[in-house]
């Protein structure tokens, strides 16, 4: 059996691309890589040029793209279309940028409650538990406008960007 870069079984090709052979069936199913035909007898074969494929899926992956978006990179891959390609980036970044704001919410709130503990210790009523059993408002100016709908930020209890 001839398994040189251009004759790789759907095993061997997962694992030159750094996955699993269920990975590689995933993305046939979403049509991100083609699904090579089968020779009469024989198994399916694939290639260099889908193990760049697959690493150009993970690695688009890596930076928070989702498949959707990576389907629309790779309509993009010739390198000609880069103004649309920083488009899909730049939404891409902004909704990086909310995330980052929203942890930093998050980190502000625990930092807050955590500090509530060590100042309280001892005492029977934990400070952070009981601010998880209080019902949580998330004020207009607390919820962060993502580029992308599928960013939904976790609720904290703050006011304008400030622990309550």
């Amino acid at each position: 059996m001839n398994n040189n870069i251009e004759n790789l079984s759907i095993g061997i090709f997962a694992k030159a691309a750094g996955v699993n052979v269920e990975t590689i069936r995933f993305y046939q199913r979403k049509g991100l890589l083609s699904e090579p035909d089968r020779p009469y007898g024989s198994i399916r074969r694939y290639g260099a040029a889908d193990v760049a494929r697959v690493k150009f899926v993970k690695s688009a992956q890596h930076l928070g793209f989702s498949l959707d978006e990576i389907s629309q990179l790779l309509k993009l891959e010739d390198g000609t279309h880069c103004s649309e390609a920083a488009e899909l980036a730049t939404l891409r970044l902004a909704d990086v940028r909310t995330r980052l704001a929203d942890l930093k919410r998050i980190e502000a709130a625990l930092s807050k409650l955590v500090g509530e503990c060590h100042v309280h210790a001892g005492n029977i009523s934990c400070p952070l538990i009981e601010a998880l059993h209080e019902p949580v408002v998330t004020e207009p100016c607390t919820v962060p406008v993502s580029a992308s709908p599928r960013y939904v930020p976790a609720p904290v209890r703050m006011s304008c960007g400030r622990p309550d």
